[in-house]
Order: structure tokens, then C-alpha cells, then sequence
């Protein structure tokens, strides 16, 4: 407990310092998150049988981040666009393109025919995996505006509201499956993956994911139901994350993605929910606005 303490406080500061002076620190730090999760993801990778070359796995992912933040916004290369919806449709294709085929050609270098296709698999997955961390950097670029009069409104620009609704969301989540779990379990649920996952905990994360996203969406200026809604998503995917990643750590006979952090394990281990809840937000939100310039 000490140690998650220490590392707590030296850790919560330092994201509250990048959150609050924005792009493009914020990005440029979701860049080094997806890098180390790569890292870690490439070594529990390996553990579970397949390859992954630890570089380009590492390149890849903050490549996504980076591209999906800075390149979608040069006017010179995109003019004005609304909705993004088909820049974002063909950067996305490119990149997962470009993946798998840089993937396959490295593989090509291993004499032994499994080998080369272990690699390739390996690769792939562990640059998409800690890629998907990319979707936090495109909310920052499709989040909607806050309207005039909105509590939110005037608070942080718009893409670091709807990054702090989702991060809000996700923690609140977490904490109170943790604490329904912990104190009124009731109920097995994956414990085939995860042994301490009870039907209290979903049901009291999700409950509390519910809360936090209706009020600060509604706080957003959106409708309250939208917020109902976007909490659902978010509570399911992020526990589908948390149990992902608890699949790639069995198979590969690890406690933790690495020791990075005392008392907490690897970044991988703390980002773990918003690789799936992240992209579940992005989509939302890209619809949300196709839907909302068509009417």
C-alpha cells in the first residue's frame, strides 16, 4: 500500500500538469503511453507463444497516436472537412494497411516458415492493441463544442472535456466495481480469466459509470439520455478491456505487465480499460456529429 501511495503521488501530478497545458503536450504524452503499453504488450506477447519485435510494435503504436492527432489536422493536407467522418475512415484503413503489410515483410526475414508467421501475428496484434490508445488523441479532434451557458462551458477547450468525461467515466467504473466487489460480492463472473470479478462489481461500476457520464454529458450540453447511453458503452467495453488484457497476461503466466510502476504494475495495467472504452467514445462521438450535420 505504501508503495502504491509513493507512486501515486509522484504519478497524479505529473498528468494533471500535462491535462492542464493541452495539446500538444497532452497528445505528445498519450504518444509515450501507447509507446511503453507497446513495449509491455510485445514482451507478454512473447511470453504467450507468439513474436513481436519489440521496435516496431513500439513505432507503430505511437505512429497511430501521432498521426491520428497532428496529421488529420494540417489544413494543407486535409482542407476543412465536417464531418470527419471520411478522413478519419480512410486514415484509419491506411494505417491498419500499412501494419499488416510492414508486419508481413519483416516477417519474410525468418527462415523458418512458423517462425515468420508467429512474427507476423505477434506484431499486428501488439501494434493495434497498444495503438487503439490513439482514440483518446481523436476525441481531442472530434469532440463536439460545449455550448454558451453549459456548466462545462469555458472550463477546458472541448476536447480535453469530453477526453475528462471519458477518464471520469472509466475511473468511476473501476473504482466502485472494486469497491461492490470487495465488500458485497456476489456472484462469479470471468472468473475463468479474472478469479476476484463478481456480478456485484459490474453491477455497481456500472451503475456509478451511468451517474458520472449522465451528469458531465449533460454538463456538456448534450441530453441527459445520450449520457445514459454513452456511460453504458463505456462501462462495457472498458471491462472488456480490463478482462483482455488479464487473457493476454494468463497466457503468457504474468501478475503484471511489467514493474514500472511500484505497487501499481505497468502503464499496460492502468490503461488497460481505455484501450477498449477509448475507441468505443471515439465512434460515439464521430457518429454523434455525422448525424448532427445531417440534420
Amino acid at each position: 500500500m505504501r508503495q502504491r501511495l509513493i507512486s501515486a503521488a509522484v504519478l497524479v501530478p505529473v498528468v494533471v500538469i500535462v491535462f492542464v497545458l493541452g495539446d500538444p503536450w497532452l497528445s505528445l504524452g498519450i504518444a509515450a503511453l501507447a509507446g511503453i503499453a507497446a513495449k509491455e504488450a510485445a514482451r507478454l506477447i512473447r511470453a504467450a507463444g507468439l513474436h513481436a519485435d519489440t521496435p516496431f510494435v513500439v513505432a507503430a503504436a505511437v505512429l497511430l497516436v501521432l498521426g491520428t492527432r497532428f496529421l488529420l489536422d494540417f489544413p494543407e493536407v486535409f482542407p476543412a472537412y465536417e464531418p470527419p467522418r471520411s478522413v478519419i475512415a480512410f486514415a484509419a484503413i491506411t494505417a491498419l494497411m500499412a501494419i499488416v503489410v510492414i508486419a508481413g515483410v519483416l516477417a519474410l526475414r525468418h527462415r523458418d516458415t512458423r517462425a515468420g508467421f508467429l512474427s507476423w501475428a505477434g506484431n499486428v496484434l501488439g501494434s493495434l492493441y497498444a495503438g487503439l490508445l490513439a482514440a483518446l488523441a481523436g476525441i481531442l479532434l472530434i469532440a463536439p463544442a460545449i455550448p454558451d451557458g453549459r456548466p462545462l462551458a469555458g472550463v477546458l477547450d472541448a476536447g480535453r472535456i469530453w477526453l475528462l468525461i471519458l477518464i471520469l467515466t472509466v475511473w468511476s467504473y473501476d473504482t466502485f466495481a472494486y469497491v461492490a466487489g470487495r465488500y458485497h460480492g456476489r456472484g462469479h463472473f470471468m472468473n475463468h480469466i479474472s478469479p476476484n470479478k463478481t456480478w456485484s462489481g459490474v453491477v455497481g461500476g456500472t451503475a456509478a459509470a451511468l451517474l458520472v457520464s449522465t451528469l458531465l454529458v449533460w454538463g456538456a450540453g448534450q441530453q441527459p439520455l445520450a449520457g445514459l447511453l454513452l456511460g453504458l458503452a463505456i462501462a462495457v467495453t472498458a471491462q472488456a478491456g480490463d478482462l483482455v488484457e488479464s487473457v493476454i497476461k494468463r497466457a503468457a503466466g504474468a501478475k503484471d505487465s511489467s514493474n514500472l510502476i511500484p505497487g501499481h504494475g505497468g502503464v499496460l495495467d492502468r490503461v488497460d480499460s481505455f484501450l477498449f472504452a477509448g475507441p468505443a467514445m471515439f465512434v460515439a462521438l464521430t457518429w454523434t456529429q455525422y448525424f448532427l450535420a445531417r440534420t
